[in-house]
Formats: structure tokens, sequence, C-alpha cells
């Protein structure tokens, strides 16, 4: 059979290794003479020491970002940076933060990620915002992060509750880029090994999170993960991911954790081939078990009910993600796609 497809390579300046983080202020001075360094409440700490390393190219330190990137914190952050005549950001932490940079970069403000998570959003041109229950998601070169610093010291202090389910998340990006209808051999290349590096990491970080080549290679497959989502169209899991991160706020990693079973199990029979690779990867004689096994491995939540989701709410779920649904290999079917929900909600084994 002949090969036929596309390939668009994302423009990016990548440096992956320990000790990175000390290079800040050359790295940044790439992009401009004045940061603006944004994090979570939560790494204001970390966020004040990249201050340290930039010193007076710092034009300030905006540690409000959330999860699922509000719309209000959008404009409250955007007129920060502009009133702080910042030329550039550095995004420090993991997707919330990122993608809030994201939404600061359409006003011409070139990103520096630096992140702490395995989200893989520091290498794809996608942003979204979250709006009235509604999380809305586009994808634009112009807020792609210029440059990545990846340091595997900043994951070691990741508690195993969130560096498990950070992990699945990149894993998730690996699994929808076999079947995307945008794949190339690079990026099923990239996938597969993508899913590999975590599936063989993540239990070790988890059981022993000071482990630096583990914590290494977990954040080697993150980079990969990310790169594939950049590159690759996503399709039904994400989409589930969206809506229902959106519509009820659950955390975001946990949520792709619970539902990437289920998914691949939705999926095997209309795309035999990603399957069959991704259960290689995994070391397992199939993808949806193999996928939850590992969920097992790494003491992860298994049920959307655990992590705040309320039944009440399968039906509106079901009707938003089959509405303007993304490309699938397998069709996206209302009542196919509510059992998938409600074998997620109840955290029972996934059933194709």
């Amino acid at each position: 059979m002949s090969l036929k497809f596309t390939h668009e390579a994302l423009p990016s300046r990548v440096v992956f290794r320990a000790g990175a983080l000390e290079g800040l202020a050359a790295e940044t001075a790439r992009l401009g003479k004045r940061a603006l360094i944004i994090s979570t409440r939560g790494q204001r700490l970390l966020a004040e020491r990249c201050a340290g390393l930039l010193g007076e190219a710092t034009a300030g330190v905006y540690a409000n970002a959330r999860p699922h990137t509000p719309a209000d914190g959008v404009r409250e952050a955007t007129d920060v940076a502009l009133r702080a005549q910042a030329d550039c950001c550095v995004a420090v932490g993991g997707g919330s933060t990122i993608g809030l940079a994201k939404a600061i970069a359409r006003h011409g403000l070139p990103i520096l990620a630096v992140p702490t998570t395995y989200s893989g959003s520091e290498v794809t041109p996608i942003w979204g915002y979250t709006e009235d229950g509604i999380k809305h998601v586009a994808s634009d070169a112009q807020v792609q992060p210029r440059i990545v610093i990846y340091d595997p010291l900043l994951t070691l202090g990741l508690p195993p509750e969130v560096s498990g389910p950070s992990g699945v998340n990149a894993i998730a990006h690996c699994v929808e880029a076999l079947y995307s209808e945008s794949a190339s051999p690079l990026v099923a290349l990239m996938a597969e090994e993508g899913i590999r590096a975590l599936g063989r990491s993540l239990p070790m970080v988890v059981k022993e999170p000071r482990d630096l080549a583990a914590r290494s290679e977990a954040l080697y497959g993150a980079w990969c993960g990310g790169t594939v989502l950049g590159a690759a169209g996503m399709a039904l899991h994400h989409k589930l991911a969206h809506v229902l991160g959106g519509a009820f706020n659950l955390p975001h990693a946990e949520t792709h954790t619970i539902l990437l079973p289920h998914v691949a199990a939705y999926n095997a029979v209309a795309a035999p081939q990603a399957m069959e690779r991704v259960a290689r990867a995994l070391g397992a004689g199939n993808a949806a078990q193999g996928l939850y096994n590992l969920n097992l491995a790494i003491g992860a939540k298994r049920a959307l009910r655990e992590i705040g989701m309320p039944e009440a709410g399968i039906d509106r779920a079901v009707g938003l993600a089959t509405q303007a649904p993304f490309y699938n290999p397998a069709p996206v079917i209302a009542e196919r796609v509510r059992r998938l929900i409600l074998d997620a909600w109840h955290g029972r084994l996934p059933s194709s």
C-alpha cells in the first residue's frame, strides 16, 4: 500500500537537561527584554525564583493562573501584561499556566515555557478558554511557545497523585494521534515512543518520586505526547475531556485518565492498527485493558463520580459531546457515548 500523508513541523526550540532552568535568562533574551512571569498560586515560589534569574528583565509576576483558563482570568492577566509593558511571557507550571500564557500570546507576546508537569501544552498551538460552562478550543500557530525548557529537577516535587494522571494525559495525546486523520509516519513513531516511555516510567515515578531517571523518561514521554498533539488532530477522547472539564469543572488530567481506557475500547474495532501499537508500547495484549491496568499501577482514580461529576450531568455531557463532534475513527453515536460515559462514571472495566 502506498503512503499518503501531510506533515507540518512546528517551530520551537527545546532545551532538555537537568539544571536547564539556570539558563533561563539567556533563553528569555532570545524573545524579548521584559518578561511577565506567569504561574498558579501554588507555583509562586518557583515563579519568584525565575524572577530572580531574570533580574531586571522581569516585568512582574502574575501568579493567578487557574484550571480551564476562565475568560475573566484571561482578561485580567492580559491587562496586567499590557500595563507592565511586557514583550514576552515566561510560563512556569502545567497546562493551566501555559494555557493562560497562550491566551495572552494572541496580543503579540511570545512564550518561553517551563513545564513542571506532563501536560504537553508547551509544544502545541492549541489554546482555549472557558466561559459560561463551555470550553472553547482553537489552534493558532502564534500562541505556540517559541522556547521550552525541560528541567526534570523541577518535577521531583510533583506529588505521585498528580504525576500519574498528568502522565496519562500525555499518553492520551499519543493514543489519539495514532488514529488521527492527519497522522503521519513520524507522528506514529513518536506517539508509540511516548506511550512506551510513559508506560514504563510512570509506575516508577509514583513509587519513587525522587527517581531522577524515571522523572526524565516521563518528561521525555510528555514531550513526545505534546509534540504529536500539536502535529495531529485529536478525536473523541479530547472532545469528551473538554466537555466534562468545562461543564463540571473536573480536574483535567484525572478526567483524561479515567476516560482513556473507555475511549480506546470504543475505537478498538475502527482503529485496529493504532490499538495494536498502543498495546505493543504498553507490553499488553489489549490496548484498553493495558491502559486500565496502567491506571491501576499508578493508583489513579477510576470513576468520574470520584472526581466530582454528578450522575445527573451524564445526559448533558452526551449532548455536548455529540454536537459538532471532532473527527473519530468510530462513528460518534449518542447512545454509545452515553454508555461510555456511564461506564467511566461508575469506574467499570472498559467495554467495546
